[in-house]
């Protein structure tokens, strides 16, 4: 197999497996935040203040497996 190919490969998986975890925990957040939404409505600008910052921080990880992936294709 050429070397082009096995990087193209290596990026693809990395994003792949990359994306599912941030996937998975920004529906997991934001079903939980709509939950606690429903069962306490006078906080909930304080649940969607914090479901926003926990988005945020989950969604770093799926930035992290792009920037990995970028350095397997063009290291």
């Amino acid at each position: 197999m050429d070397t082009e190919a096995i990087r193209l490969i290596s990026a693809g998986i990395a994003m792949g497996y990359g994306a599912i975890g941030p996937a998975i925990g920004t529906g997991y957040i934001g079903g939980k935040a709509l939950e606690a939404m429903g069962r306490n409505p006078e906080i909930e600008n304080i649940i969607f203040m914090r479901m926003l910052v926990s988005m945020a921080v989950t969604g770093t990880t799926g930035i992290y497996a792009l920037v990995v992936a970028l350095l397997i294709l063009y290291m």
